[in-house]
């Protein structure tokens, strides 16, 4: 009876999909539900990459109510895109082993630093303690052929991407020089207060897939971000931010910039972390907060935003999957055993994770008066959108939104190019690594799978990735921006 229904079920898909020129996607259907859950690659005209890409157009709506006005802050400035080898080459640095720095004092520091997230193919940032070695790497990066200067800074970023949205108004506060202010679109409002004389300079050192350096060899496309930035570094202008907002009257605030301060040593980020703690404070209680982490690597650090500071005053997060673990890993959550993910993360340890930051930092303990009700998650192969239940909605159009649109900056195309993409996430997986343990199918046609765990909604898609991708840096901005753009906030009685 089972077999009858399944083989009906397939060929009322046969029938549909002919309708819209998509003859062989029965038989992709039946090779991408293979006993080890992997798809394998069918010679066909139609592929999974076009059915998921239609399937996203038809899919995603913008929620019934919309922001209009949203204020982004405090991290910006101008980002240095050049090649990761041929800079370090060209500073006479040679191939080696990696090691990772927490901060890099020297150019041998930025060389083992870059080698160690090189071989992973894993994105970060550091922070340069050197002024005058800075400097001169960053003239060094500048004059390099092929560099490009690029907005950069979270902030900017995001405020860049929501800015392609005509009818929402931008306020973007941070340390804007005049190359910067140059660059950003017309559309978005700068506070005087945040106008700069010089610029802040960050070095984006990019490398592709199968790129290989001595015995280094990178397994995918990404890129190692350093700085020497004093103005972002102690966040100078969030109390800016803050004062800009009762005249501004935003109905969303997007804040960026806290991993900047790691680098500033313990006793400043402590004491600047409680006087940003207070400034955010001050925000209103009925507009929601939130917050783009990045990388960082001082565990002390992650706990105070996670645990005493900022987590709980703030209603949503963005982050990847190395910040997830690392969260974990600060706060002894689940996996945290994990020294790193290997290949693409596991989807159930990833729900696994994400229900524990709600659950013990965030609204979905009830006895909790924390604000964080939203946690937007996103890897090379997938996003994961999980929210506690009755404060967000359309979430489902969210999560894909996000996912398109990581697919189509990535290949440098206004729309999703299917021919340029490919699908890498398994097509079978579980809700949790532990029980109960739900096993799941992702359907091409349908390219949204949600769950429930307690009093958490998640919502899962794949993400269609570049095969060869133009530029890596702010893709995690546009996702959380583009996320943020189709998200409605539910008001809570009370506030």
């Amino acid at each position: 009876m089972w077999r009858k229904a399944s083989v009906a079920a397939l060929l009322a898909l046969a029938v549909g999909y002919l309708y819209h020129g998509c003859p062989e996607l029965p038989e992709q259907l039946l090779q991408y539900i293979s006993p080890d859950g992997l798809r394998s690659s069918p010679q066909s005209q139609c592929h999974l990459e076009q059915v998921i890409s239609d399937a996203w157009d038809s899919l995603i709506t913008l929620p019934t109510r919309q922001w209009s006005r949203v204020a982004v802050g405090v991290n910006a400035c101008v980002d240095v895109v050049v090649s990761g080898v041929g800079l370090l080459q060209a500073l006479a640095l040679d191939p080696g082993s990696g090691r990772d720095h927490e901060v890099l004092r020297s150019k041998e520091d930025l060389r083992e630093t870059f080698v160690h997230y090189m071989e992973r193919g894993a994105a970060a940032e550091r922070f340069f303690s050197d002024k005058e070695v800075f400097q001169r790497i960053a003239r060094a990066a500048a004059e390099y052929p092929g560099a490009k200067l690029y907005v950069g800074g979270n902030a900017a970023l995001i405020g860049q991407k929501l800015a392609t949205y005509p009818e929402l108004m931008v306020l973007l506060c941070g340390p804007v020089g005049p190359k910067l202010h140059e660059m950003l679109d017309e559309q978005i409002v700068v506070p005087p207060g945040s106008l700069q004389e010089m610029d802040e300079y960050h070095l984006i050192l990019e490398y592709k897939a199968g790129e290989q350096w001595g015995s280094t060899r990178a397994p995918q496309a990404n890129r190692f971000i350093f700085s020497h930035d004093v103005s972002n570094g102690v966040m100078s202008l969030l109390e800016t931010f803050v004062a800009s907002l009762d005249e501004f009257q935003p109905d969303l605030v997007v804040l960026s910039g806290l991993h900047m301060m790691e680098g500033q040593g313990r006793q400043l980020w402590e004491e600047r972390l409680k006087e940003a703690v207070a400034a955010i404070s001050d925000i209103r209680k009925d507009i929601p907060i939130h917050l783009e982490l990045a990388s960082m690597t001082d565990r002390d650090y992650m706990n105070s935003i996670m645990q005493e500071q900022v987590m709980p005053i703030v209603s949503s997060i963005g982050l990847n999957e190395q910040e997830l673990l690392f969260l974990s890993q600060a706060g002894g959550g689940p996996h945290a055993h994990l020294a790193a993910w290997k290949g693409v993360p596991d989807v159930g340890q990833v729900s696994d994770i994400l229900l524990w930051i709600l659950e013990h930092h965030g609204r979905a303990d009830p006895s909790s008066e924390a604000d964080l009700t939203r946690v937007h998650f996103h890897t090379l192969a997938y996003h994961v959108l999980a929210t506690v239940d009755g404060h967000w909605a359309n979430q489902g159009a969210a999560v894909m939104a996000g996912a398109r649109v990581a697919s189509s900056q990535a290949c440098g195309t206004r729309a999703v190019d299917p021919t340029k993409v490919e699908l890498k996430v398994p097509l079978r997986f579980h809700t949790s690594d532990s029980e109960p343990r739900v096993e799941l199918t992702l359907d091409p046609a349908a390219p949204l799978t949600a769950w429930r765990r307690g009093n958490v909604t998640f919502h899962m898609t794949p993400v269609l990735v570049c095969k060869q991708p133009l530029r890596t840096v702010g893709l995690g901005d546009a996702i959380s921006a583009e996320g943020l753009v189709y998200s409605e906030f539910k008001s809570q009685p009370g506030f």
